[in-house]
């Protein structure tokens, strides 16, 4: 079973994220997720934080000479911006008058966090709801990515839509996507679209405003038979959409053609099913990838729907939570569109569910175990289709 916990605070001294289950055996360096943690920096449209911080992982524990040993993986992250914040994030009891934020700005967890845990200082609220918490989610996602590349399985994300703005083109590849989006800005695999949307992004910077969008996040070399039909919260969209959802600033989460399933009759939305002579296919994808709470072979499709982010150059009205009195929100650092960033994220958290069931089914102390189970499996499913 895999599982992990992340901790930390924006400005405190650093994000950490334990992460147990992988198996012994699995190459890991700190290349491995470095190189994930400033894809998840980068993107048109983010703000100044990504100025200041660049992010470097340590490994704390769960790793010796390169390689997994099989106890806890302990990451660590180091806030650079920790230097600035000492004073007003220190975790010691501090005499005199403390610095304290009672104004909730809207669209954030503020208000509702400062309710739920009594905190008449937000600051205590804001700190851990931001999106910086991220960066350990994506260096957890990095250690899964690993363990998915020993099987073959490859994931993707690449930005379909920034506002009202959509990519248009859809035949593309797998393969392309990928390479498409790792070279543009705005991870987006249309040029034309690219241009369109880096041009609404700066109108929204220059009016004060944000935009959202949406992502498409692939997975590629999926086995049949990850996840569950007989049990609830074993089903497999059901874990990638509250994974999904887990996002900061995500609203939505569809699977295969989602919503548009909902306005198309069954015809039109239903995979038909084929055999090749060796194998059994499906004529299309509609699906995504899944029926019934079950992988079926194809690639898994999910697209990610994120709201603007909240915290605009015009503010939007808000209230004291002392005093009662009307103010516009504060302003803290913030991006115009983190779209991009967030199709980084989403990978991370779809390797780590596609990993854990792909742990639970195949099990394994070691990556020589988990590879013998996987490969009898594998020559099983080959039995079945072909006999």
């Amino acid at each position: 079973m895999l599982r992990y916990l992340t901790a930390g605070e924006s400005h405190g001294q650093n994000l950490t994220a334990i992460l147990e289950g992988i198996p012994s055996g699995l190459g890991l360096t700190r290349e491995d997720i470095d190189n994930e943690l400033k894809r998840r920096q980068v993107g048109y449209g983010r703000g100044g934080r990504m100025k200041i911080e660049s992010d470097r992982i340590e490994i704390l524990s769960g790793v010796r000479f390169g390689k997994t040993i099989g106890s806890p993986v302990t990451l660590l992250i180091r806030n650079r911006d920790w230097e600035n914040w000492r004073e007003r994030m220190s975790v010691e009891q501090v005499s005199g008058e403390r610095p304290s934020e009672t104004r909730p700005r809207p669209g954030h967890a503020d208000l509702a966090g400062a309710v739920k845990y009594h905190h008449t200082d937000i600051r205590n609220v804001l700190e851990r709801a931001s999106a910086r918490e991220t960066a350990a989610r994506v260096a957890v996602g990095a250690v899964a990515k690993k363990l998915l590349k020993e099987f073959r399985i490859d994931v993707i994300s690449h930005v379909v839509r920034i506002g009202s703005i959509a990519v248009e083109s859809g035949n593309l590849s797998f393969a392309d996507i990928g390479e498409q989006a790792e070279g543009s800005p705005l991870r987006c695999a249309d040029r034309e679209a690219e241009a369109r949307m880096i041009a609404a992004i700066d109108s929204a910077l220059a009016q004060g405003d944000t935009l959202g969008g949406v992502c498409e996040i692939r997975v590629r070399g999926c086995p049949p038979g990850l996840g569950s039909y007989a049990h609830w919260d074993r089903k497999l969209d059901a874990r990638l959409a509250f994974a999904l959802v887990s996002i900061p600033a995500v609203k939505g989460v569809e699977i295969g053609l989602g919503f548009e399933a909902a306005s198309l009759p069954g015809s039109q939305v239903h995979d038909e099913i084929g055999h090749n002579g060796e194998t059994f296919t499906r004529l299309t994808n509609r699906a995504g990838g899944i029926e019934g709470g079950v992988s079926n072979g194809e690639d898994i499709v999910t697209s990610v729907a994120m709201k603007p982010i909240p915290t605009l150059g015009r503010p939007l009205r808000s209230v004291d939570v002392r005093t009662k009195d009307p103010f516009e929100a504060h302003k803290e650092r913030a991006d115009v569109c983190a779209v991009p960033a967030m199709g980084v994220i989403g990978e991370a958290v779809v390797a780590f569910e596609i990993a854990g069931a792909l742990c639970e089914k195949f099990g394994g102390d070691s990556m020589n175990e988990m590879k013998r189970n996987f490969d009898g499996y594998m020559k099983q499913v080959r039995e079945f289709s072909s006999s």
